[in-house]
């Protein structure tokens, strides 16, 4: 067995762990990835921006901080990738989700996720794929093409973060960052077989200029996405806690390592099939009730539970568009101020359902936008009310199963379900609902299909509970470990 082949399903806090004890050493890790990444990724896609020279110095100077003995971060020479879309590294390309006029574009700032990993001693390898502006629950663009499902590689990886669940499903780097606008971290995981895990709203700080504000219409977050509970939890330490530059951020510190290590005994959870109002696949609705079962065989009651939602998923999918869309129309301004007219020279780098939205809400008034927020508060009253009785709500992730790629850049979900007519680029995603309400939210693997796919089940919090969903995801792993799952992607043909 090769090197990249004994690290590739070694977790981050393992890795970290032998390093730390001089077992691995930084360069034998960094080369054994990129070596990985080199003969895997053309398959996949999931990698869209390779930094190995930077990654290789970075794992010199590591190594080097080993030797001499140096304190260590939590994360010391462990590879991971950031996302290519509103992430970045200083001299790095970023062509904010495959934009074929930005593919040159750099951008010289960091992202707080790529700051802190950094900080904690993470060596980043490169940048993963994501769909245009991550305006939609797949993974495509025009520029790169679509991500591929290690579990079946005609199939999508879901979105916005589908190259970094790909990554870290099939063995890539052990973590992944993910950013979440309306599912972005917990929808690929769910297709990919993997940990997604969304914290509460201002645990993680989101930094954002010109707009320091831009990150709660609705709810945005960074967060990892890995293959173990305890490696987010351990991610989680080293990228939440106070930064002054968000206004929202929280100045409290978790110990989300030992909530991984609580028990779940004489819990209360709400467990809703489908959200009150989406319609769900039968493959997906059976293996999500199996799964809840397990909260039960550890303890705690689990009873059905209808949440309050009163406007229909077609109405919630078009508010989610409508309250994302205004960052997007900034950015976009943003690039004109620089000359760079994406909207004019450059709209055929846009899809159709984009351009759909952009002309939609150009013209949106103050207060539309404040109608828009009435209606999502009703969405926060209800699954607020959830929590008057039960310390968790249970969903399914999506309502279904990984679609087939298509072949022109521009891949979207189904638009029927159950025979019930659905968006496309965010209706059958049970995600968005949890970023109109800022509570933490994670996607844990629940099983397989019938046909072979992953299917994911949401775990929902209290607003500020991360500690709490950290502890339910890691008592799921222990009763029903899904580490196995993992060999099908090993022996996926090249």
């Amino acid at each position: 067995m090769t090197m990249h082949e004994e690290l590739a399903y070694m977790s981050a806090t393992e890795l970290a762990l032998h390093i730390r004890r001089r077992q691995l050493s930084p360069v034998e890790v960094v080369d054994a990835f990129i070596t990985r990444i080199e003969q895997r990724n053309p398959s996949l896609n999931a990698f869209v921006y390779f930094g190995f020279d930077e990654a290789r110095q970075r794992a010199r100077d590591a190594e080097q901080a080993v030797l001499r003995g140096d304190p260590l971060g939590p994360l010391h020479g462990v590879p991971t990738a950031i996302k290519d879309l509103f992430d970045f590294k200083p001299g790095w390309k970023s062509t904010f989700g495959g934009i074929r006029a930005l593919k040159d574009h750099v951008v010289n700032a960091y992202c707080l996720f790529a700051e802190r990993v950094e900080r904690a001693g993470a060596i980043v390898l490169g940048k993963t794929n994501s769909p245009v502006m991550g305006f939609r629950g797949t993974c495509d663009n025009y520029l790169f093409g679509p991500s591929r499902n290690p579990f079946d590689l005609r199939r999508n990886t879901g979105g916005s973060s589908g190259g970094s669940a790909a990554a870290v499903a099939d063995g890539l780097v052990p973590f992944a960052e993910g950013t979440d606008g309306g599912g972005s971290i917990r929808i690929p995981a769910a297709w990919c077989g993997v940990y997604g895990y969304k914290a509460s709203f201002g645990r993680v700080p989101f930094v954002a200029r010109p707009n320091a504000f831009a990150g709660d219409t609705p709810f945005l977050f960074e967060g990892p996405i890995t293959r173990t509970v305890e490696d987010a939890a351990l991610v989680l330490s080293a990228i939440a806690g106070y930064d002054p530059r968000d206004p929202f951020a929280l100045d409290e510190q978790v110990d989300f390592l030992a909530a991984t290590r609580r028990s779940i005994h004489g819990w209360r959870i709400g467990y809703s099939p489908n959200f009150d109002v989406f319609p769900v696949e039968p493959e997906v609705a059976t293996v999500v009730s199996r799964a809840v079962r397990a909260f039960e065989e550890a303890g705690a009651t689990v009873e059905e539970v209808r949440i309050g939602i009163t406007r229909s998923q077609r109405e919630l999918s078009d508010l989610w568009c409508r309250l994302i869309m205004p960052i997007n129309l900034l950015t976009l301004d943003g690039f004109a101020a620089q000359g760079i007219d994406l909207l004019g020279e450059h709209r055929d780098d846009f899809p159709p359902q984009y351009l759909e939205w952009v002309e939609k809400t150009r013209s949106m008034t103050a207060l539309d936008f404040y109608r828009d927020q009435c209606i999502r508060s009703e969405v926060y009253d209800a699954i607020q009310s959830v929590f008057e009785r039960y310390d968790l709500l249970v969903t399914p992730t999506l309502a279904c199963l990984p679609v087939e790629n298509a072949d022109d850049g521009n891949t979207v979900g189904p638009s029927q379900v159950n025979g019930e007519s659905v968006d496309p680029l965010i209706g059958w995603c049970l995600t968005y609902p949890v970023n109109f309400s800022g509570h933490p939210a994670a996607s844990i693997p629940a099983g397989l299909s019938a046909s072979g796919l992953p299917v994911g089940l949401q775990i929902i919090g209290r607003r500020y509970a991360d500690a709490d969903v950290l502890t339910a995801s890691a008592v799921f792993e222990r009763v029903r470990p899904w580490q196995e799952l993992y060999q099908r992607c090993a022996a996926r043909p090249l």
